[in-house]
C-alpha cells in the first residue's frame, strides 16, 4: 500500500496526501521556474525534509538521554544550480536555546545532526552545511 498519494491540480500545483493520517499539503512551482511560488516547491520540501529530519533525530537522541531541546529553532537555505536544475547546497543554521548543555551534549548533538536518514539519503555531491549556534 502506498504511504503517500499525489494529484496534479493544474497550473503546476500538486496536492500530496499522507495516507495514514490523511494530512494534505500542496506544492507549487517557484517563481523562477514558471510557478507562482504560493506554496512549498518540491525542492523546498527536500530542504525542509533535511531540516526536520535533523531535528527529529536530535530529538530522539535527546529523549533517550534526558536532554531538553524544546525551543530549538533552525533556518534552512536552499541554493539551486543549473544544467541540470538541481539543489546544489542546503545550509542549515541551528539555534540552540540558552540551557545548560554539557560539553559532551554539544559535541554529540552536533554529530547526531549529521546522521539523520535524509542526510544520508541525499546525493554526496549536494553540499550540506550544518552550523550550530549555542546560546549562553
Amino acid at each position: 500500500m502506498a504511504t503517500m498519494k499525489a494529484k496534479y491540480l493544474g497550473q503546476l500545483r500538486v496536492e500530496c496526501e499522507h495516507v495514514a493520517s490523511g494530512t494534505k499539503m500542496m506544492t507549487d512551482a517557484p517563481v523562477d521556474n514558471c510557478g507562482k511560488g504560493e506554496a512549498f516547491s518540491p525542492t523546498d520540501l527536500c530542504a525542509a525534509a533535511l531540516g526536520s529530519c535533523i531535528l527529529t533525530t536530535m530529538g530522539i537522541y535527546a529523549g533517550q538521554h534526558n536532554i531538553d531541546l524544546e525551543g530549538t529553532e533552525m533556518e534552512i537555505t536552499k541554493t539551486m544550480g543549473t544544467e541540470p536544475r538541481r539543489i546544489v547546497r542546503i545550509g542549515i543554521d541551528i539555534f540552540m536555546p540558552a540551557k545548560a548543555y554539557s560539553a559532551k551534549d554539544r559535541i554529540v548533538l552536533e554529530r547526531v545532526a549529521q546522521t539523520c536518514p535524509v542526510y544520508y539519503s541525499l546525493n554526496e555531491h549536494l553540499e550540506k552545511s550544518v552550523c550550530f549556534h549555542w546560546s549562553v
